[in-house]
């Protein structure tokens, strides 16, 4: 099987998270998903013995879930274990966990070890999503269920076209700034390839509004997710380019108050790993009711000329 294509640099993804665990929190969007996830568990009305979170960069889904009752111990898996995880992302205590270091494309779980896999923010930086799918699926017991949010669809498309237009008029060229979101459709796909039963994506779309261009990238800043693609440009962004685009955001995507908008599509993917009593769709041919009966109609086979 070929190889995925190595899309960003995992070293400097990791780096910048340390980086911005040293920033003042700034992380509301982190927060809400945190909140929709929690309440997302809990409406699946069984307990889960084991749960990961997953690359979630700060506590926000282990304090949203410190007192469900449906969860026992939650082992925190992140890159940068022991760092950003100090830091609590809406300033109350520290949900208590097992934290381990670890890669969301290296998992250190065995196969059907875990009753739930969540993970919020995190997977939009993973180059071979479908592998990382997959190492989700095998690390799932028999039923268990993987429940995650990433950055994905048309998000950021306003920066992504400040920062091309800009680009494009001061340095007569346009590199990779904003990285490549999954679509909500291809999600599915990728759940389906995984070898997940009663895969389930949906997409929110969040507008976020800004005093300016410069506080959207501090929250990114912030949020460690400034760009780690391998294709980025190396040359420091020009002045007057940063200030062009500031221009462009501002001359297309500003409200009337002069506060610029910012898009978040928050794609939501959940699929239970197989297990004999899941339903299944019927075999073709073992319906016990026709369709006719059902509606009320009468049935004509394919030569007859319906009545008028």
């Amino acid at each position: 099987m070929p190889s995925a294509p190595i899309l960003f640099d995992r070293h400097l993804a990791r780096a910048r998270l340390l980086r911005a665990a040293s920033l003042p929190a700034s992380i509301f969007l982190l927060e809400q998903v945190a909140r929709e996830l929690a309440e997302r568990v809990a409406a699946v009305l069984r307990r889960f013995e084991s749960a990961v979170d997953l690359g979630t960069p700060t506590d926000a889904v282990r304090r949203q879930l410190a007192q469900a009752g449906n969860i026992g111990t939650i082992i925190a898996a992140n890159g940068v274990a022991g760092s950003f995880h100090q830091r609590t992302a809406g300033g109350g205590s520290r949900a208590d966990a097992l934290i381990v270091a670890a890669d969301e494309e290296a998992l250190p779980f065995r196969d059907g070890s875990l009753d739930l896999v969540m993970s919020a923010l995190s997977l939009q930086f993973v180059g071979d999503l479908p592998g990382t799918l997959m190492q989700i699926r095998r690390a799932l017991k028999p039923d268990g269920l993987l429940l995650a949010a990433l950055v994905g669809g048309d998000s950021l498309s306003e920066l992504r076209q400040s920062f091309a237009a800009a680009e494009a008029e001061v340095e007569n060229g346009v590199s990779p700034r904003i990285i490549p979101f999954v679509d909500v459709r291809a999600a599915g796909s990728l759940l389906q390839r995984a070898g997940f039963a009663l895969p389930v994506t949906d997409v929110d779309r969040i507008t976020v509004r800004y005093p300016s261009p410069m506080a959207l990238m501090h929250d990114l800043r912030a949020m460690g997710a400034t760009n780690p693609m391998l294709e980025r440009t190396r040359r420091p962004l020009r002045r007057a380019t940063l200030r062009r685009m500031m221009e462009i955001y501002g001359e297309r995507f500003a409200d009337p108050d002069r506060r610029i908008r910012a898009t978040f599509d928050i794609v939501w993917l959940s699929g239970w790993a197989p297990h004999g009593s899941q339903q299944k769709p019927l075999a073709p041919g073992a319906a016990r009711t026709r369709l006719a009966d059902a509606l009320g109609v009468r049935e004509h086979s394919a030569g007859e000329r319906a009545g008028r």
